[in-house]
């Protein structure tokens, strides 16, 4: 659905249905990589991790967290730290543009 969203807002996107398949999307992506949108808590790695991993190829890589559970309840437990960009779930399209504008605005990109 997020794919969809992202797509009905002009953006280009690169689908993964895991995080391994991130990984190997983005190593076979020629170009540079603005954002990865990412749920907090996967099977066989969690969001921090994986976007880890990208910023590592990815230097100027911004990640966008987005959780089913609140913000308090995964910076409680230590799933991320505190003051990162994240997006409740359920959400809206214009929750996911508002939220998707201020991660590519911040000068900031770890914010």
């Amino acid at each position: 659905m997020a794919s969809s969203m992202l797509q009905r807002l002009g953006y280009r996107v690169l689908p993964a249905g895991s995080p391994a398949e991130a990984l190997q999307v983005a190593g076979d992506h020629a170009g540079s990589l603005d954002l990865l949108l990412t749920d907090v808590v996967m099977p066989g790695m969690n969001g921090r991790d994986l976007s880890a991993a990208l910023v590592r190829r990815f230097p100027h890589l911004r990640t966008l967290f987005m959780s089913g559970y609140t913000a308090n309840v995964i910076a409680h437990r230590g799933m991320l730290d505190e003051g990162i960009h994240f997006l409740q779930k359920p959400f809206s399209k214009q929750d996911l543009a508002v939220r998707l504008r201020e991660v590519l605005d911040d000068p900031n990109p770890r914010g």
